[in-house]
């Protein structure tokens, strides 16, 4: 018995040849990797002299809106990039998150979605998919929040987002100013009467039991008084929100795309937008294709696809139809207050 266990502490027991194997590539691997991470955490200091490793700063407290001082933090957060380990910059990928330089602040049913899926075949622009609502409906949970729903960005890329309700909301203007007064603001309009007609239709797609299109538009048909604290009609008044807007940014500081050119020259107007936000020209007439069955244009190659995109079947519904003496009182009515809109702009839109 002593024998036998002598030979079991003399002899050392050997692992199958396929064991040692994976044995030694798991050890190989745990090493690259501890080297690779403290590597990425402390060769950043200075050449020779590495610099020991910092726990990251927390954020600064946002102050709630409306309080002194809120305007100066707000742009420290701006230009303060990501707290990030390097751990959770190798999963999450590189770049750093950004308040938007640029925001598509309108108009509903103008072309918004058609414009921001163009502009993100762009590749120096990275864009929030979903509407945030922040300026309008979730201002209250802070920028900190607002920021953290933007992608990455690298040096030299823009942020952008779009939330049409923006421009016809009372409080948006003063709280991105607040943000940064430098924010670029595209408003996509379209002929004020079609607008309407297609809100309408999006609702009815929606409610098929709401009442006719004819009936919202008048508060008394008889004498012809059209109803203005109706939604679809108040939102084409464009003189009446841009006057607000022009109280905290300069109108050069506004670019204005007809959607009707989206339409008939996407290439025309995407070269405008692209001016506008100082970014090279790349988006051309070779990025579109015109779908007649939806009646407007397509991208031959979406965004990180090789595949032609069109918008989906929520965009170009056809439009019920609507009583043309009801159509020309809208047009008598709009006509003035598209006239000083023209004027405010500088820009003939050609709606009459």
């Amino acid at each position: 018995m002593g024998q036998r266990l002598n030979r079991c502490l003399d002899v050392p027991v050997a692992l199958p040849p396929l064991r040692r194997r994976l044995l030694l590539l798991f050890i190989m691997l745990f090493l690259w990797l501890y080297m690779f991470y403290s590597c990425a955490g402390s060769c950043a200091g200075t050449r020779g002299s590495p610099a020991p490793p910092r726990a990251a700063p927390p954020l600064p407290q946002l102050p709630a809106p409306g309080e002194a001082g809120e305007e100066s933090s707000l742009e420290e957060q701006r230009a303060a990039p990501d707290a990030a380990s390097p751990i959770s910059s190798f999963f999450n990928g590189s770049g750093t998150k950004r308040l938007p330089q640029a925001i598509i602040i309108g108009v509903k049913k103008g072309g918004t979605r058609a414009l921001l899926e163009f502009l993100r075949v762009h590749p120096d622009v990275r864009a929030v998919g979903a509407e945030p609502h922040f300026f309008d409906r979730n201002y209250e949970r802070g920028l900190a929040w607002y920021r953290d729903l933007m992608p990455r960005t690298l040096e030299g890329q823009i942020t952008m987002e779009k939330t049409p309700s923006y421009f016809v909301t009372k409080e948006a203007p003063a709280r991105i100013s607040s943000m940064s007064k430098g924010t670029k603001l595209i408003v996509v309009v379209r002929d004020p009467v079609t607008r309407a007609i297609s809100d309408y239709t999006q609702t009815l797609s929606k409610k098929p039991d709401i009442p006719t299109f004819e009936s919202l538009t008048f508060k008394n048909r008889t004498t012809g008084l059209i109803d203005t604290s109706w939604s679809a009609i108040q939102i084409g008044i464009y003189a009446k929100h841009l006057e607000n807007w022009l109280l905290y940014f300069p109108i050069g500081q506004i670019l204005f795309v007809s959607g009707e050119r989206l339409i008939s020259d996407p290439a025309g107007e995407l070269g405008r937008v692209q001016d506008f936000l100082g970014l090279k020209r790349i988006i051309t007439d070779k990025h579109f294709y015109f779908n007649k069955t939806k009646g407007f244009p397509c991208l031959k190659k979406a965004e990180g696809s090789s595949k032609p995109h069109c918008l989906g079947k929520t965009k170009g519904r056809t439009h019920p139809d609507i009583d043309q003496e009801v159509v020309q009182r809208l047009r008598d009515f709009y006509r003035p207050f598209n006239m000083k809109f023209y004027q405010m702009t500088g820009q003939d839109f050609g709606w009459d």
